[in-house]
């Protein structure tokens, strides 16, 4: 055994004590490569534990095993954005609550976590992301968001064709979005039955994909049926101010949801960061370390 496996080991041994302490709640470990049973073998850390993993056969099988898995994007994230997302992805599916103690341990994707970090549910990460600003309240379905951001993300690494692309997708208060947008071109879901329609079916994920090189924005019902791709958002705030170097799509997500309830998730052509907006105010930002060409 190399020394640099050794160090891995008791590294990880190391993060499995201070998962046991009364203080942690939930003990997330964001990686491919599952814990070796003789690790967790009679640690009170195995009932904290919650893999986040990049492939779904890895997650069935601990399912199987009776572990908590959570599927993530396997993109190349910093450490700090594969924790973001893998703690959306967990807030969303109900396995964390307000108030919890998270012990997060990562690393770069295929190699062993070398990060471990901790996180009040309900606190601050990195000085940007308040968790508490996914909590977007009962109007909207968790599992509808989930799905989206994760779709975002994949629009923003993969775009279409190799080139890079930008969207808005608007979720919830559609009524007023539709009042305050109008359409740019040809809606491609119109005539759909709502359970043809809805983002829940991948293939409706894919769709949005394939339309998301289309102008305009996508509006999205709370419970994920898409009703229209292609929208010009008018609403204007001037109130609403965005960070220097952000465009024209970010300043239409921050004046849809200033004027409206819904929440709008952003795509960056230019570097494919993902910006979610509640209140004309961004509530969570994931960038990507590379985009796939």
């Amino acid at each position: 055994m190399s020394d640099n496996t050794k160090f891995d080991r008791e590294f990880l041994r190391s993060a499995l004590t201070l998962a046991a302490k009364s203080e942690v709640d939930h003990f997330l470990y964001i990686s491919d490569v599952p814990i070796p049973p003789d690790d967790l073998r009679g640690k009170p850390a195995r009932k904290k534990l919650v893999y986040a993993v990049t492939l779904e056969p890895l997650a069935q099988e601990l399912q199987r095993r009776k572990f908590r898995a959570l599927v993530i994007p396997a993109y190349d994230y910093s450490r700090t954005e594969r924790v973001k997302v893998a703690l959306v992805s967990a807030l969303s599916q109900g396995a964390f609550k307000e108030g919890d103690l998270v012990l997060c341990m990562t690393g770069k994707v295929g190699r062993a976590p070398d990060t471990l970090m901790q996180m009040r549910i309900g606190g601050s990460l990195d000085d940007r992301l308040a968790i508490e600003g996914v909590k977007l309240g009962e109007e909207f379905n968790s599992q509808v968001v989930d799905a989206l951001i994760q779709l975002a993300l994949q629009i923003g690494q993969e775009g279409f064709e190799g080139h890079p692309i930008g969207t808005i997708i608007t979720i919830g208060d559609h009524t007023s979005v539709l009042e305050k947008s109008r359409q740019l071109t040809i809606n491609p879901f119109q005539g759909l039955s709502e359970s043809e329609r809805n983002v829940l079916d991948p293939k409706i994920r894919d769709a949005i994909k394939n339309f998301s090189v289309l102008d305009g924005a996508f509006v999205i019902r709370e419970d994920g049926v898409v009703l229209s791709a292609g929208r010009y958002l008018s609403a204007n705030d001037d109130t609403v101010k965005i960070p220097l170097g952000l465009g024209a799509r970010h300043a239409a997500s921050a004046g849809i949801t200033s004027s409206t309830h819904c929440i709008a998730l952003t795509v960056s052509q230019t570097s494919g960061a993902v910006r979610l907006f509640k209140g004309g105010n961004i509530v969570l930002e994931l960038h990507q370390t590379a985009r796939r060409t």
